[in-house]
């Protein structure tokens, strides 16, 4: 499905660092619930607190990855993640773990912000963030799989991050470093215009285009993601306690359910843009919003894995789309990250969330809330979608009247490449306006070319 040369593959291995911890966070919390001295509540803040952190470093660096770089900061995160999730892994002291989780959460942060802001500056980021998801999603699995085999402790999840962050180091050499990175951020016609004729780079002297579809998009899917990760922060205490799994089934389940997901990004990538943007955040919504209640509602092992497993074959496929689609709103990538960012701050309040809803009216009523919440966000996600997408066209079809391609006119106009969809990507409607035009002149009408006698009229030719 994937050419091997059109893959950014260090992208994808930053990306596969930075998204892991919100993978784990079922296993994640559960082991701090249960194996030091936290009560649920608690121990869905610690969860809360390790994505606020990743958040926050999306929004400080969002406007700044293009002037730093992409080597620098992605080091930096990951040096991070390996020293903060390292020692909390390590400790048993509950500040030293919270503290341990922040900062790693901060690296996560980092690592994730240069990935969206990277792919997104890509020809074809959808099929860049989709082997993005493909990559996290068996990761996720194959630790769900593996450690339930290795003990309770609380820091076997948090070992397995840092030891992600490691092994992601030595690729990033592969990444351009400082003002290198600046064309495939920006391209040419994007920065600003000096005094003296010369181009300038800084995100921050650029306007964000669409505006207004990228607030809406970043607001919705701040509240998407808050309600995705409040039942994903306690699903794991759904399957223990209310659906009687034990451990390593439950972990079975979640190893399954992410195989799932696998095929829905797989499914995604083949599917490419074909169905338009706005059909897939739509529909997808609806789906997960009925998946979330089922999960939600089960207490037997079978309705809590058909829940679960329905539930991460559409996720990972409608947030494929939803990153696709931030990232078409600015060839920057300023979208892409600030969306992003938006999305860690949903997800980092999921944890507690869940926990404060399921203690004060049980996992059901909270399935039914948050699925509820869901259905509103379908509208205007995929207004956002309609609006700045279109639907599916093939290839060579964006043309104008006439033949003469879209993107070759917006080139000589200097006309953000943001602006114009891709050849395969989106269709727009012709409209035909009628115009008075002049009568069409006979062929008489017209002399040779050349200079004109000075008693010559308009019109009146030497033959």
């Amino acid at each position: 499905m994937f050419a091997p040369r059109s893959i950014p593959w260090p992208l994808v291995a930053l990306f596969t660092a930075g998204y892991l911890p919100p993978y784990l966070l079922p296993t994640t919390v559960g082991r701090l619930d249960t194996s030091l001295p936290l009560s649920t509540t608690q121990a869905g803040a610690v969860g809360s607190a390790l994505l606020l952190s990743s958040a926050t470093a999306g929004f400080l660096l969002a406007s700044r990855i293009q002037r730093l770089g992409a080597r620098t900061p992605a080091r930096f995160g990951l040096a991070l993640a390996v020293l903060g999730y390292g020692a909390a892994a390590l400790t048993t002291a509950v500040p030293a773990v919270v503290a341990g989780a922040v900062v790693g959460g901060f690296g996560s942060g980092t690592a994730m912000t240069v990935a969206a802001a990277r792919i997104a500056a890509e020809r074809d980021p959808h099929r860049a963030s989709t082997a993005g998801l493909l990559s996290v999603s068996a990761l996720a699995g194959a630790v769900y799989l593996t450690v339930p085999h290795l003990g309770r402790t609380h820091g076997l999840p948090l070992a397995a991050i840092a030891l992600t962050a490691l092994a992601v180091w030595p690729l990033t050499g592969r990444l351009p470093g400082g003002t290198a990175g600046a064309p495939a951020c920006a391209p040419a016609g994007h920065g600003t215009v000096g005094p003296d004729g010369r181009t300038g780079s800084d995100d921050t002297t650029v306007p964000l285009p669409h505006r207004r579809s990228g607030l809406v998009l970043a607001v919705t899917v701040l509240c998407w993601s808050l309600a995705q990760n409040s039942l994903w922060g306690v699903s794991g205490r759904i399957g223990l306690t209310q659906a009687g799994l034990g451990d390593a089934a439950l972990g079975a389940v979640f190893a399954v359910a992410l195989g799932a997901g696998l095929v829905g990004v797989l499914v995604a990538g083949a599917l490419g843009p074909r169905l338009g943007r706005a059909m897939p955040v739509g529909a997808g919504t609806v789906l997960i919003a009925g998946c979330i209640a089922v999960s939600a509602s089960a207490t037997t092992p079978a309705a809590f894995a058909t829940g679960e497993i329905a539930w991460n074959t559409v996720y990972p496929v409608v947030l494929s789309y939803l990153i696709g689609l931030a990232a078409s709103l600015d060839p920057r990538g300023r979208w892409a990250v600030l969306v992003g960012s938006a999305s860690s701050l949903g997800t980092s309040a999921g944890p507690l969330t869940g926990s404060v809803l399921s203690a004060q009216a049980g996992y059901p009523v909270m399935g039914l809330v948050l699925g509820a919440g869901l259905l509103l966000l379908a509208a205007p996600m995929t207004a956002v979608a309609l609006h700045t997408g279109g639907r599916p066209l093939l290839p060579g079809a964006i043309r104008r009247r006439g033949g003469t391609p879209a993107a070759l006119v917006a080139a000589a106009t200097g006309t953000p490449s943001g602006a114009v969809p891709e050849v395969g990507a989106v269709e727009q409607p012709v409209v035909e306006i009628d115009v008075e035009a002049p009568a069409v002149a006979v062929q008489g009408a017209y002399g040779t070319a050349g200079p004109r006698q000075a008693a010559a009229t308009p019109g009146s030719g030497t033959g």
